[in-house]
Formats: C-alpha cells, sequence, structure tokens
C-alpha cells in the first residue's frame, strides 16, 4: 500500500535565508499483493497463508514475493526491498539470494512446488549471514522502473533455512520504499573537503517521523550524529531492531551517536552499547571524541555524572586540551538551556559547558524536548556573549511525537514544534553554516553562519 510521501528539501545556506525550496524527491512504500513459498519435499502444499516465507536447501524451499506498484507520477531513482526475519528462529548463515522474476500471474494461494514459475531474471542482491528479528535491504532498483506488477524470487544453497515475515504477519510484512523524482542537491555545493556533520536526538518509536528523517539522511551526505533517545520507550535491543535499524539504521555506519535518558532505561544502556558498537565510543562509557576537517567533535553522556571532577568532566577538560583543531562542537542529550515545556533547562550540564566554554567551543547540540530551538551564543550563565559564547540548539525532532514550548528563555532566537527534521551543519575551515532541513510537506527553515572563534 502507498505510503506517505517523503521529500529531501533543501535550501542555500545564507545568513538570512527563511525559506527553503521544495524538493521535487518523494518516498512511497509498498506492501506485497501476494507472498508465499514452496518446498520440495511437500510438492502439493500451498503455504500462501503462512506469516512466514522461507529460503532453504534441505528440504529445498523456494519463496516469491509479488508488488503492485501505482500512483507514482515521477520517474524512480531508487527502490528498495525490505525484509524482516522472524522472531522465533535463530537466524542462517544465508539470508538467500533474490532475482527478478518474468511471471507476475502467479496465485499466492495457488502456487506449489508443482506448479512455481520460474525464477528466471537477473540477481537482483545476497544476503550472508542474518539474524532473528531484524530488518533486512536488497536494492531492486533495476527491477522497478516505474508503475506495474513485479515479481522476485528467492533461493538459498545453505541447509540452514532463513525465515522471514510475510505480508500475514502485518506490521513486519515485506516493505518495497520507492524513491521518485529528483533528488535535489543537499545544499549550494559547499567548498570542496569541507565535512557536513547531520543529525538530530529522540529518534524512533512506532510512528512515522523516524522514517521521515531517516528519508532525508538519503539524500544527505556526510558524518551523522544522534543527539540520545535513540529509540522509545526502554533502548532495549528488541527496540533498537524493531524501530530504530529499519530508518536511521540503514545510516549505522557512518553514525556517531550519543545516549539518552530513553536508551538508559535498560540498565547500563546495554541495547545502545550492544547496537551501535564501536561507533559509540568505550563501550559503557558514553564519551568520545572525534575530528572533522577543521574541527573537533565530542560526543558526551548526560546520563553519567557530569559534576567537576568526575571521570568525564576531567576527560572532557583533557581532551580539549590536547586537540589541535581549529573549531569545536559538541554534543549530548539533555539540554542546558531550552524553552520546552516537558523538561527544563538541565543545570548538572553546567560543568561540561564550562569546560568548552574555557576552551573556546563554538556549538553545543541537545535534545531531550522533543521540537527545535536555536540560541544565540552565550556564556555558561546564559548570558549573550558575541566574542566567546557558545550557540546552542535543541534538536529532539527526530521522529518522537513533539512537545510543546513553555516559558521561552533569554536569547532564545529560533523555535519550531510540528515539524521533523534534522539538523546539518557545514563545517568549514574557520565558521559553520546551520541548516533545519524539513520533512516532506513541511516547509519550516531556519539557517545560517556564524565564524568560529
Amino acid at each position: 500500500m502507498a505510503g506517505g510521501a517523503v521529500a529531501l528539501t533543501a535550501a542555500a545556506i545564507a545568513a538570512l535565508l527563511t525559506t527553503a525550496p521544495v524538493a521535487t524527491a518523494a518516498s512511497n512504500t509498498f506492501t506485497p499483493v501476494a507472498d508465499t513459498y514452496v518446498q520440495d519435499s511437500t510438492p502439493s502444499t500451498n503455504y500462501g497463508t503462512s506469516t512466514q516465507f522461507v529460503v532453504d536447501n534441505s528440504p529445498v524451499r523456494q519463496s516469491f514475493l509479488k508488488f503492485t506498484v501505482s500512483g507514482l507520477t515521477e520517474p524512480v531513482t531508487n527502490a528498495k526491498l525490505r525484509i524482516r526475519t522472524i522472531s522465533g528462529n535463530g537466524g542462517s548463515n544465508n539470508g538467500g539470494t533474490f532475482k527478478s522474476m518474468t511471471s507476475t500471474t502467479w496465485s499466492e494461494t495457488g502456487t506449489t512446488w508443482n506448479n512455481k514459475p520460474a525464477i528466471d531474471g537477473a540477481t537482483l542482491g545476497s544476503l550472508g549471514s542474518v539474524t532473528k528479528d531484524t530488518w533486512y535491504e536488497i536494492d531492486v532498483t533495476s527491477l522497478v522502473t516505474g508503475n506495474g506488477t513485479f515479481s522476485m524470487g528467492a533461493t538459498s544453497a545453505s541447509a540452514d533455512g532463513a525465515y522471514y515475515d510475510s505480508r500475514e504477519s502485518g506490521a513486519d510484512a515485506p516493505q518495497l520504499v520507492i524513491t521518485t523524482g529528483t533528488t535535489p542537491p543537499p545544499t549550494t555545493p559547499p567548498p570542496s573537503g569541507d565535512p557536513v556533520l547531520v543529525g538530530a536526538g529522540d529518534i524512533s518509536n512506532s510512528g512515522s517521523g523516524d522514517t521521515a528523517t531517516a528519508n532525508l539522511l538519503d539524500g544527505i551526505p556526510g558524518t551523522v550524529f544522534t543527539a540520545g533517545d535513540n529509540v522509545y520507550d526502554s533502548g532495549t535491543t528488541t527496540e533498537f531492531n524493531t524501530y530504530y535499524d529499519p530508518t536511521w539504521g540503514r545510516h549505522k555506519a557512518r553514525t556517531k551517536p550519543a545516549p539518552g535518558n530513553h536508551d538508559y532505561n535498560t540498565p547500563g544502556a546495554t541495547g545502545y552499547y550492544g547496537y551501535f558498537g564501536a561507533n559509540a565510543g568505550p563501550s559503557g562509557r558514553g564519551y568520545y571524541s572525534y575530528d572533522l576537517g577543521n574541527w573537533h567533535v565530542v560526543s558526551l553522556n548526560s546520563e553519567v555524572s557530569m559534576s567537576v571532577g568526575s571521570a568525564q568532566e576531567q576527560w572532557l577538560r583533557s581532551d580539549l586540551a590536547a586537540s589541535t583543531k581549529a573549531c569545536t562542537f559538541a554534543y549530548w542529550h539533555k539540554p542546558r538551556f531550552t524553552s520546552g515545556a516537558n523538561h527544563a533547562p538541565d543545570t548538572s550540564t553546567g560543568p561540561l559547558v564550562q569546560a568548552l566554554y574555557d576552551n573556546n567551543a563554538e556549538l553545543i547540540v541537545a535534545g531531550h524536548n522533543h521540537q527545535y530551538e536555536r540560541f544565540a551564543p552565550m556564556n555558561p550563565s546564559g548570558q549573550l556573549d558575541t566574542a566567546r559564547g557558545i550557540r546552542h540548539f535543541v534538536a529532539g525532532m527526530g521522529g518522537a511525537s513533539h512537545y510543546s514550548f513553555g516559558t521561552i528563555q533569554p536569547n532564545s532566537e529560533a523555535r519550531n514544534s510540528d515539524t521533523y527534521g534534522v539538523l546539518k551543519f557545514t563545517l568549514h575551515a574557520n565558521s559553520y553554516d546551520w541548516q533545519f532541513v524539513p520533512e516532506a510537506g513541511k516547509t519550516y527553515s531556519d539557517s545560517g553562519t556564524t565564524s568560529c572563534h
């Protein structure tokens, strides 16, 4: 079934720019009109009503999926098949080989081993080892060229079968995700070599906001950051696999995360550290740093002690003192400054802010309140400081349901509480550009440029 379209929006970055041009790319999601498998040891049996489909070589099991695509008005630029392994099986060393098929007339409830259609087309992709209860993705752009009906067949050379949820399973049914139209340039092209850092906090749950923001990331190159509360409600491994992995998870290889309080609802945030692995820094610590171009970037942990003299505060001061980069960017979950109604400004983050201010940092990005807010450069007490002040952002618009604003705090310059989006930074040698990139169908935008200290 066609899902909501997701546009990839972009705008030229300039200090006074307040609106973004409308992008022409969109994403549509379809579920199968038919899926089934057949088995050589039961040649006359139909498995069309099963809640799973299987690829195996002992017994030999082959699977078939059929999608009907309609309503597209722009050319297809990308098509991906997404399938989920079942929770009741340990996985397989071979997830199967998927090919296109000529036949589109086969019936879900009538197909058996004896009358199965030929898997006679080109190979679309193969999956290696698969684990249980996890989404996987195959690029099928070569097959899905526009509106029409398309069939795919899957086989495996392994005797260790791979089991996937079929359309009868409901919410975990296979998906065909199609991007159409012309993807605009992410922004006015920055000078060659200038890195991009893009992301948000408060991201994944059972809603559609994370899907919208993940699709924005599809069109923005660079490093992805997260500002905590990566998945709701409890940061479990199952929630990461169910909600985060099919959306923002496809960008995991380029993601540098930070944890939030919901990630720590699982003791020790073991779901978070297990999912992100080395990308989250030393396991269990939750703070680390890296360099991008002429920038030093620090990911911190607002869920452990931040007090003066704490391990994190001492590490941060040593890390900043050792940096040779001209500009510094920091992010974590709980904001020192915010006008959100749900969570007050978190004064416990003050020692981290002070350490960053003492070392002439430029930027701090947090989440926690599910909204967007930008502050003018301020000193650690929240007073306007145009000479050495740090610009604070609250970027809790990654996908979780929005919160409202309460008392507007001093030096708050821009706010939005009804638009999901991502916050994009282009990191020049001695300055940065910021841009709020909104979800499809929304027009809110905020952008500008600031020099490093």
